[in-house]
Parts: structure tokens; sequence; C-alpha cells
């Protein structure tokens, strides 16, 4: 782990250690949690512990800054949470809450400076299509996708394509589970929806419940090649723990529901790492229990060496030599857990293909003189 990596990381677990810090050093700080969607969660770490007045005011006001914009969007969240509400409530469509939107509606810690911009929520498949037409008469709308990715989505993925508002321009995420069909788990998403939790004062709207929460925390996280905001999932991840964990009995739930979501794998992962980035407190029974679905152990320090850098801010000073190669077998990695080889290789060529059609300069017209 890199001093840059290892700077964010001390700071958010002993943020009394920014009255050592030089200003050079508190500028390299506030580069890194930028890059990592930190930097407003690392304002609210300070203002608990009183020390924002202990910060010079140009590295503060960076950090204020991002606060505002954490607030902002919580607003816009709760904007949006009600218009889907208004859109779909009266069609008898239940709305699972996932990820930031759920946090913020639930009002977990988590919530506090997490920044986002999409909202994603999960509804019952059989009231999928039914939901997509109501979304599209209320003017959300998928933009720019043709019509292979159209039915890639709609027949291998876990999600519709990605649904734009007309006028708001907010995006949505419409889930009818939480894993593509063609992932190798096979999570039950009748269980999910059937333990969800509704909200206070919403009818029909719905977080899922403690256990599945952290469950799609882990699995998001570790089956998702893209790891730009991974260290920030997995501060998500440690501040869930942390809630919730406070009840003994949570623990020995959270194992059954992984092994019975067949989610283990990623639940192991999430464990691993929180612990070995944020020193999360896990119970060394729950550690014991969940080795078996771990990956064989001579493959365990090749994964650790990945994740520890995949997971890590993408700063170049967040980097070594080997970051890049990491980063690229994580992304491998995750299309391969996203389908079997024989449906990978054509859509991988395909995308590689569209990809450099786009990437290739037009030719320019010239007009006769």
């Amino acid at each position: 782990m890199t001093p840059a990596t290892q700077l964010l990381l001390t700071t958010l677990r002993q943020p009394e250690s920014i009255r050592s810090r030089s200003l050079a050093e508190l500028d390299l700080l506030v580069r890194v949690a930028r890059l990592a969607s930190l930097e407003a969660r690392l304002y609210f770490r300070l203002a608990d512990e009183q020390l924002l007045d202990e910060l010079p005011e140009r590295p503060r006001r960076h950090l204020e800054a991002a606060a505002t914009v954490a607030g902002r969007q919580h607003e816009m969240a709760r904007w949006e949470v009600s218009q889907l509400h208004q859109a779909l409530y009266p069609r008898g469509i239940p709305i699972v809450l996932l990820k930031g939107a759920a946090y913020v509606m639930a009002g977990l810690p988590c919530a506090r400076g997490r920044l986002f911009v999409d909202v994603d929520i999960l509804v019952p498949r059989a009231t999928l299509e039914e939901a997509e037409h109501t979304l599209f008469a209320n003017g959300w709308m998928t933009q720019g996708y043709d019509d292979y990715d159209q039915s890639y989505y709609r027949k291998w993925m876990h999600e519709l394509p990605p649904l734009t508002h007309i006028q708001r321009k907010s995006v949505l995420d419409v889930h009818h589970t939480i894993l593509p069909p063609t992932a190798r788990p096979k999570p039950d998403p009748g269980k999910l929806l059937s333990s969800a939790i509704p909200l206070a004062d919403h009818e029909d709207i719905y977080v899922l419940a403690p256990t599945d929460m952290v469950l799609h925390s882990a699995t998001h996280l570790f089956h998702d090649g893209e790891l730009e905001n991974g260290l920030r999932d997995l501060v998500d991840l440690d501040a869930l723990l942390g809630h919730f964990g406070r009840e003994p009995e949570f623990w020995p739930a959270l194992v059954a529901r992984a092994f019975e979501m067949d989610l283990a794998r990623p639940l192991f992962y999430g464990l691993r790492y929180a612990q070995a980035f944020l020193q999360t407190p896990v119970p060394e029974q729950v550690t014991n229990d969940l080795s078996r679905a771990g990956p064989a152990r001579p493959l365990r320090p090749l994964v650790d060496a990945l994740f520890h850098r995949g997971l890590a801010p993408h700063h170049w000073r967040c980097d070594d030599a080997l970051s890049s190669t990491a980063r690229w077998l994580l992304f491998v990695r995750s299309h391969y857990l996203r389908m079997p080889l024989h449906l990978l290789i054509p859509h991988l060529v395909r995308k590689a293909v569209k990809k450099r059609m786009q990437d290739k300069p037009q030719p320019v017209l010239e007009l006769p003189r």
C-alpha cells in the first residue's frame, strides 16, 4: 500500500492525525480523497471530532464544498424518490431502494457525505415491463444505446439500460435482481423483496434488510470491474457493519444469509478487505465460518495483491508499477464472473470493434472553393 493511500486511510480511521500533517500532505490528502469520492465523507469525519477548525483555510474550503455538493445530491435523491413513488405507486409497483439512495432515505450513518449521481431501485421481475412503460410515460427513457446494447441488457443483465429523465437529466437504474442471470452466484431476488423493510411514512418504498444490504454492498463491489469508487464502497461497507454489527445476533444472521443467498464469496472478500484497509472489527467466529467460502489458500496472496491495488484510489500517487495490470485483471475477472465464455468472448469482441469504430477519425468534407 503506497504512502498516499495510507495517508487517506489513516485520516479516516484516526482523524486527529491531521494535526501533525504538513500543508503538502494535506494538499495530497484532499486530492486523493476527491478522486476516491471520499472528500465529503472526510469532511464529516473531521467535523465529528471537531477538527475542521484545525485545518488550514484552503483544504478546509475544499472539504466544505464537497460536503455542500453531497447535501445537494441528497436533496435531489429525495426528490427523485418522491417522483418515482408518484409514478409507480398508483400502479401498485413496490420500490426497493439500493445503495446511496437507500442509505439517504433510511438515514443510515454511511449516508453522511455519500456522493452519488444516480438512483438505483429494485422492482419485482413480473412488474418490470409495466414499470418501464410507466417510467417512460413520466419522462424517464434510455438514451444512447443501440439495438445490440438494448438486447444485451434485456436478455443478459440484471437491470434495464440506464434511464435518464428528459427534463431533470437524473439517471435511474432499474434492477430486477442484483446479479446478471448468467453469473455463477444465484441470489434469489424474491427473498430480497420479501425481507425488505418499509420506510416510515413512505407507502410501498422499501430498503433491503440489514443482512441483505451488507450482502448487496459486498456483491456490488466485488463483482464490478469498475473500481474507481471501490474505496468509497468499501467505506460504505465498513459503516454498515459498524452500524448493524452493534447487535450481536446480526453477525450469525449475516453468515447464514450469505450462504443461503449464494453470496458467501463476496462477503468473504468484503470483510477481508474492510479489515485490511479500515480495520473493521469482525468477530473471529465470522471470519472462521466464511473462510471456506474464499478462494483456495494458495491463491489468496495473488487475490490480495490484485485488490490491494484495485481498491486504492485511482490517483498516480496511489499507484505502483503493477496497479494498471491489477485493474485490468480485475476488469477481466468481473466479466468472467458475469457470463460464461461462449457469451462473453463475442460480446467483448463486438464492444471492442464498436469502440474502435467510434474512435476512428471521421473524414472531413471539404467544400469546393
